[in-house]
C-alpha cells in the first residue's frame, strides 16, 4: 500500500489505542507479501507489564491468523508526536524472533514525516532461536 494511504489508516486506527496512563498513544500496521494487513494499538494497562505495545499486537494477530515469518514484509508505526520513534527492545525481540531480518520498520511522525529502517538495523547481534541450541 502506497504510504499517504498507510499514514491516513495510521491515523484512523490510532484513535483506538487505550493509552490512558501514560498518554502515549501508537498505532502499527504490518503488511504481508500476499497484500493482507493486521493492524494493532498500544493497550495499556495500570500494571505497565500487562499491557502491549502496537508492534506486538499487530504481529500476534498475523500468527493468530495463520501467518509465517516469511509472509511479513513491512510494518508500519505511528504515534501522536514531532518524533520518530522505533520499536521498544520488548517489541524488538518479538519482531526478531517473527520477522525476517530484512522486514522494513516505517516510522511516522504526526506530521507525516518519515522514516525506514529495516530490522536487522535495529537489532544487530540480538538474542534469538539460535542461541537456545
Amino acid at each position: 500500500m502506497e504510504e499517504n494511504k498507510i499514514f491516513r489508516k495510521l491515523n484512523q486506527i490510532i484513535e483506538n489505542s487505550s493509552s490512558k496512563y501514560y498518554h502515549y498513544p501508537v498505532a502499527a500496521i504490518l503488511e504481508c507479501s500476499d497484500g493482507s494487513m493486521y493492524s494493532g494499538v498500544n493497550i495499556e494497562t495500570s500494571s505497565p507489564q500487562a499491557g502491549i505495545c502496537a508492534e506486538r499486537c499487530a504481529i500476534f494477530y498475523a500468527i493468530a491468523n495463520g501467518h509465517k515469518k516469511e509472509d511479513f514484509k513491512k510494518i508500519s508505526i505511528l504515534n501522536k508526536t514531532e518524533q520518530m520513534i522505533t520499536p521498544c527492545f520488548i517489541c524488538r525481540q518479538a519482531l526478531n524472533d517473527y520477522c525476517n531480518p530484512d522486514l522494513e520498520i516505517i516510522s511516522y511522525n504526526k506530521l507525516g514525516q518519515s522514516k525506514k529502517y529495516s530490522l536487522k538495523d535495529l537489532c544487530q547481534d540480538a538474542f534469538g532461536e539460535e542461541n537456545l541450541k
